[in-house]
């Protein structure tokens, strides 16, 4: 799984809309499709942001086919 998917899966599993996530880190919603989507990086500042509000690790959104 890509960064953006694994965001996604773990957002949605915190109920969290895209829209309430997107508000509370300070970026529009389709920006957050973007980078859920995989056509938008994500930046290290915003990943450490985004993974604040969903209580969890920054590692958590990497793919980890290989662990």
């Amino acid at each position: 799984m890509a960064i953006g998917e694994n965001l996604k899966k773990i957002r949605t599993e915190a109920g969290i809309t895209q829209a309430t996530l997107a508000d509370k880190v300070g970026i529009g919603r389709s920006m957050l499709a973007q980078i859920e989507r995989g056509t938008k990086a994500l930046s290290l500042p915003l990943a450490e942001t985004i993974a604040t509000e969903l209580g969890c690790d920054i590692y958590d959104f990497l793919d980890k086919k290989g662990a």
